[in-house]
């Protein structure tokens, strides 16, 4: 069973955007979609770059480093569905958001 932590708040994360969380040591990109949030892992399989920082496009995700792109629901590069980054289960309750790790 996943280990849901909390990560931030919904007024911390504005729709359209996105914001690095730590959990465990790892870094997690969080986004809110139109109300609905979803976790990607913050690190481009490209070159490294902070997906967190990147411009979000309805559910896509452009790395601000080169220019990759993700969907954030599923974790798949939008260029290649053979690569994707690790997607996080999340669930908000109340004001709260989590993460399941």
């Amino acid at each position: 069973m996943p280990n849901f932590v909390r990560v931030a708040s919904v007024g911390d994360v504005q729709p359209g955007t996105g914001r690095c969380v730590e959990v465990n040591g790892r870094q997690i990109a969080i986004f809110n979609v139109a109300g609905t949030f979803h976790a990607i892992d913050n690190t481009c399989l490209h070159r490294g770059g902070p997906l967190a920082e990147g411009e979000l496009d309805g559910t896509v995700v452009t790395c601000p480093w080169h220019g990759w792109q993700y969907d954030v629901v599923t974790g798949i590069n939008t260029m290649d569905d053979g690569d994707r980054v690790e997607r996080f289960d999340v669930k908000v309750e109340g004001d709260d958001v989590f993460v399941a790790v």
